[in-house]
């Protein structure tokens, strides 16, 4: 009698295949969780750091090259988020350029850095900064708890430094110049 294949794979075959499945994943992951903890706690603090405020330099590019009219009042708070992102770097090359970058200010509204475009009315993209701002501000004290000594100071300059740029991105323009 010829040997045949079953039609259908046995529950035995299907038990021992997902069970090899689990297996591999489980290493997979396992390697996954090594690799994170062999990076040290803060420099992927840093890192994160210095990505949030990447991300809140576009959008302060993304705002000026909306309104043209507020770049100057939203340079020197750029200027300072730059160089908050220099000091929590962890190397010298991953610094952002503290020069805002130039796309030609059409007043059309740019896009920020989560692809969605900036405020069409000044007031509404000052606010739309300060609450990015705000939020960053608070993001940072709550990492003071896990934050080496060192970092955790630079942590708490830097929250500090932004609530204060949260209040004059939506204070009277009159009273930041």
């Amino acid at each position: 009698m010829p040997w045949t294949l079953p039609s259908r794979p046995s529950r035995r075959s299907l038990l021992a295949g997902a069970a090899g499945a689990a297996l591999l994943t489980g290493c997979s992951v396992d390697r996954a969780a090594d690799a994170a903890l062999t990076i040290p706690l803060e420099r992927r603090m840093r890192e994160t750091a210095v990505r949030d405020s990447t991300r809140l330099l576009e959008r302060y590019d993304a705002t000026a090259a909306a309104h043209p009219a507020l770049a100057a009042r939203l340079a020197p708070l750029r200027a300072a988020v730059a160089a908050h992102a220099a000091a929590l770097s962890p190397t010298p090359s991953d610094r952002p350029s503290p020069a805002p970058s130039r796309s030609g200010g059409t007043g059309a509204a740019a896009p920020t850095a989560s692809g969605e475009p900036a405020p069409p009315k000044p007031e509404e993209a000052l606010t739309a900064l300060a609450d990015a701002e705000r939020s960053l501000s608070e993001s940072r004290t709550i990492d003071l708890a896990g934050a080496p000594a060192e970092l955790a100071r630079l942590l708490a300059s830097v929250a500090a430094c932004g609530a204060v740029h949260a209040y004059l991105l939506t204070s009277n323009p009159g009273a930041t110049s």
